[in-house]
C-alpha cells in the first residue's frame, strides 16, 4: 500500500525556535513537570484520577471521572475559585487538559495557554498568528476544541491547517508542519490524539469543497506517518491506498472535481488491546448527492466509522451510518468505547450518536451493528434495518426542487458536543436537540470555489430555521436497552457537552448562559451558576492536593450560534466575553455578569425599494445567513449587520467586492457579486434594520 507519497505534498517545517508565532513570558515559575506522559502513560489513564491527560480523560473517550469529592450531597456548596479571561469574542469549544499542576487549553483562532490549575494565574500563551483569511474558510466558527499531551509536549492543530508542537514548559515551538495543501480551504478544529507515539489529526472544510482524509505524524518529528484517504479520487489515477478502489465503485460521475466531502473534523478513539484506532467521517460534498454522484451509491466513506491499524493506517472494518449521504449527516460525533454485557454476552462496544437520531451500538472488534434505535425526533427514516445494517428511509427522504421539511436538519439531533458515561449508572449523558429543516435542491446551483458549496436551497433552509419549534435537552440513554431513562429540557439547543463523575454527577453548560449539574441516576438538577455567556464547551474535572476542581469554558460560538440568530441575551451584554471558570466547594469568588441591555439602533433614512430588497434577501441567504443569521439576525458571535454603523452599510461594496475586511475572516465576493448585487444586499439590510427600529419602537 502507498502511503507516504503525500509528504511531497505537505512539507515539513522543523523549527528550532520560533516564528510564525508568538509565546508570552510566563508571569510566575511553572510548576515543575516531573511525570512526563508516554504511551504507557497515556494508556493507564484510567488509574490517574487527578489529571485529565487526553480529549476524553482516557483512550475510551467515556468523559466519566472517579473523582467524587464532589458529590450529590454537598454539589450545593460549589463556587468560583478562580477565573481566566480569554482575551476573545468568539466560540470557545476546547476540553482542558491538567498534569501536574498545570492546565492546557485553546481559544479561539488556535491560541494555546498553560495556566496554574490551582490559581488560574497565566504560565504561556501561544499564539500561531493564524491569518484572519483562514476564517473565511471555517464553516463554523474560528473555534478549536483542545490539544494533546505527550513527552513534554503540548499538540495543537491551527485553523489553518498547521499541526504543532509546543514544549510544555515554555510555550516555544518544537515543529510544525502543514497537514493540508494551503491553496485549498482546508482547516482544523478538532483536538489531536496521540496514539503509539503518533499525533492522529484530521481536517474540516467538506463545505466549501474538499476531500477529507486523516493522517498520523510523529510526535518527535513531526514527520508524515501515514495518511487515509476517506473519499476516492480521481479513478483514472492511481489510488493512495487499496481501499479506495473498492470505494470508487459506490461514486459516480466525477465526484473529485467536487471534493467529495468525508472530512475527519472531530471524533477520535483508540482500543490499546484491540490495537485499533476509529476514526468518525463527516457529510459529502456538496451535500446534494444527485449533484455529487448523479447515479447513486453509498459513497464510502462518507459517514462512516472507520477501523484503522495505527501502525499504518490500514482498514480493519468500517460501518457506515448513512449510505447516499444527502442531509449533512456526519459521523463525526463523539465515539465512546465500553464493556457492556448484551443479551447475556459480555459485549466490547462502541456508543455514536450521530447526526442521523439514532444511536448505535457496534461491536468494537467487527464493526457488527448489535442496535440502533432513535434517540430523538426523526422522520428521514422509519429505522434500521439490523440485518442489513442499513436505514429504512421515509418516503421522500430524498428530496429535490419541491421543498422537504425533515428531522433532524443540518444542525443534527446531536452535534459535535461530547456526551459522556457512567460505568456504575449503565447510561450515556446525551446533549440532544429537535431542530427541522426544509431541505430543496438549490435551482441555480454552481460550483463557487472558495465559497460554501452546499447545493441546497440557501433561501428556503436558511429561513426554514426560523419557521418551526427548536428546543434541546440533556438524555439519559440506556445502551444496552435502548431507552430513554430521563430527559431534562433546556431553553435552547445547542448546549455544552457532558461530564460523569464517581460523585453520582452530571455536568453541563448551557446555550442559556449557565453551568449546572444533575443527579446522575435521575436527572434532578442540584446545582446552577451563571457562566456570562453561551456554554458549547463541555467540562472536566481534576484534583490537587486532595481538592477537586470543576472547569469549563464559556464562550458562545459554532456553526448553530452563527447561523441560527439566536444568541443568548447575557452573550450580547458581555460582548461573548471569552472566559476559563474553574469551580470548588466553597469557593467564593464572584462572575461579573452585567444586565443585559443592547444600544438603540440609529435610524437611516433612506428609501427602500422593496422588490430591491427582496432580490438582496436571495443574495443575502446564499452568500452571508450561515454566518450573519437568518433575516440578518445575528447570532452573538459576529457583527449584527442590522446594527451595523451607518457608514460600514455605506461601505458594502469594498468589503464585499474587494476584501477590505479580510483579514478578519470576511470572504472576498468580488468573483460573485456584482455593483447590481451590492445595491440589492444594501437595500435589504436597510430594510431589516427599519424592522429592528419599529419592533423596539413598539
Amino acid at each position: 500500500m502507498i502511503r507516504l507519497h503525500a509528504l511531497a505534498l505537505v512539507p515539513l517545517v522543523l523549527l528550532a525556535c520560533a516564528d510564525p508565532a508568538v509565546v508570552e513570558p510566563a508571569e510566575t515559575p511553572l510548576p515543575s513537570i516531573v511525570d512526563v506522559i508516554d504511551a504507557a502513560r497515556l494508556r493507564g489513564a484510567e488509574s490517574s484520577g487527578d489529571d485529565w491527560l487526553s480529549h476524553g480523560r482516557t483512550y475510551t473517550e467515556q468523559r466519566h471521572s472517579p473523582l467524587d469529592r464532589i458529590h450529590e450531597g454537598n454539589v450545593g456548596e460549589l463556587g468560583l475559585a478562580w477565573v481566566y479571561e480569554t482575551r476573545t469574542t468568539r466560540g470557545l469549544e476546547a476540553t482542558p487538559l491538567v498534569h501536574d499542576g498545570v492546565m492546557y487549553a485553546t481559544g479561539s483562532w488556535s491560541v494555546v495557554f498553560a495556566l496554574d490549575a490551582r490559581t488560574g494565574v497565566e504560565l504561556w500563551r501561544h499564539d500561531p498568528r493564524v491569518s484572519g483569511a483562514a476564517g473565511a474558510n471555517a464553516c463554523c466558527d474560528v473555534v478549536n476544541r483542545g490539544v494533546a499531551l505527550y513527552d513534554g509536549r503540548v499538540y495543537v492543530g491551527a485553523l489553518d491547517g498547521r499541526l504543532i508542537a509546543l514544549d510544555a514548559k515554555t510555550g516555544t515551538p518544537v515543529w510544525e508542519t502543514w497537514t493540508v495543501d494551503p491553496s485549498k480551504p482546508y482547516t482544523i478544529t478538532g483536538a489531536p490524539r496521540v496514539v503509539k507515539g503518533k499525533v492522529i489529526i484530521g481536517n474540516g472544510g467538506a463545505e466549501l469543497g474538499v476531500r477529507g482524509y486523516v493522517s498520523a505524524y510523529d510526535a518527535a518529528t513531526g514527520a508524515l506517518a501515514w495518511r487515509f484517504y476517506t473519499v476516492p479520487g480521481d479513478p483514472t489515477l492511481p489510488f493512495e491506498h487499496d481501499e479506495l478502489e473498492m470505494a470508487a465503485h459506490t461514486w459516480s460521475g466525477e465526484w473529485w472535481t467536487l471534493g467529495g466531502g468525508g472530512t475527519v473534523w472531530d471524533s477520535l478513539a483508540y482500543d490499546p488491546e484491540l490495537d485499533l484506532l476509529y476514526v468518525g467521517t463527516g457529510n459529502g460534498a456538496p451535500w446534494v448527492q444527485s449533484i455529487r454522484s448523479p447515479g447513486g451509491g453509498d459513497n464510502l466513506f462518507l459517514s462512516s466509522i472507520l477501523a484503522l491499524r495505527p501502525d499504518t493506517g490500514e482498514l480493519v472494518w468500517h460501518y457506515q451510518t448513512t449510505p447516499g449521504e444527502s442531509w449533512d449527516y456526519t459521523a463525526t460525533q463523539h465515539m465512546i468505547l465500553a464493556d457492556l454485557e448484551i443479551d447475556g454476552r459480555e459485549r466490547k462496544v462502541l456508543l455514536q450518536a450521530p447526526k442521523n437520531g439514532f444511536f448505535y451500538v457496534l461491536d468494537r472488534a467487527t464493526g457488527e451493528l448489535l442496535s440502533a434505535e432513535k434517540y430523538a425526533h426523526v422522520t428521514w427514516a422509519t429505522r434500521i434495518d439490523l440485518a442489513t445494517g442499513r436505514p429504512v428511509e421515509a418516503r421522500g427522504a430524498r428530496y429535490a426542487a419541491t421543498p422537504k421539511a425533515l428531522y433532524p436538519g443540518p444542525i443534527g439531533a446531536h452535534n459535535w458536543h461530547p456526551m459522556s458515561f457512567n460505568p456504575a449508572t449503565g447510561l450515556v449523558y446525551l446533549p440532544v436537540q429537535d431542530m427541522g429543516f426544509s431541505f430543496a435542491t438549490d435551482p441555480d446551483w454552481q460550483l463557487r470555489p472558495g465559497l460554501t458549496n452546499t447545493g441546497i436551497d440557501p433561501l428556503e433552509g436558511t429561513m426554514s430555521m426560523l419557521s418551526g419549534p427548536v428546543t434541546g435537552s440533556l438524555l439519559a440513554w440506556d445502551p444496552v436497552a435502548q431507552r430513554e431513562v430521563w430527559r431534562n429540557g433546556h431553553v435552547r439547543p445547542w448546549n455544552g457537552g457532558t461530564l460523569s463523575t464517581a460523585g453520582n454527577l452530571v455536568f453541563q453548560g448551557t446555550g442559556n448562559a449557565t453551568f449546572a449539574a444533575y443527579r446522575a441516576t435521575d436527572g434532578e438538577r442540584l446545582f446552577e451558576a451563571p457562566t456570562g455567556t453561551g456554554v458549547v464547551a463541555p467540562p472536566m474535572t481534576y484534583a490537587i492536593d486532595g481538592e477537586q476542581y470543576v472547569a469549563l469554558l464559556a464562550g458562545w460560538g459554532g456553526g448553530f450560534a452563527l447561523a441560527s440568530g439566536d444568541p443568548p441575551s447575557e452573550t450580547l451584554a458581555t460582548g461573548n466575553r471569552g472566559r476559563v471558570l474553574v469551580f470548588r466547594l466553597g469557593g467564593t469568588l464572584r462572575l461579573d455578569v452585567p444586565e443585559p441591555t443592547l444600544a438603540a439602533v440609529v435610524p437611516m433614512d433612506a428609501p427602500i425599494d422593496p422588490q430591491l430588497a427582496e432580490r438582496g434577501s436571495a443574495l443575502y441567504h446564499r452568500y452571508c445567513g450561515a454566518c450573519h443569521g437568518p433575516a440578518a439576525v445575528g447570532g452573538g458571535t459576529i457583527p449584527d449587520l442590522r446594527r451595523s454603523a451607518p457608514e460600514t452599510l455605506e461601505a458594502l461594496a469594498p468589503i464585499l467586492l474587494e476584501g477590505v475586511f479580510s483579514a478578519r475572516g470576511m470572504p472576498n465576493f468580488g468573483a460573485w457579486l456584482t455593483d447590481a448585487d451590492i445595491s440589492a444586499l444594501h437595500a435589504y439590510l436597510l430594510e431589516q434594520r427599519a424592522r429592528l427600529v419599529a419592533d423596539a419602537e413598539r
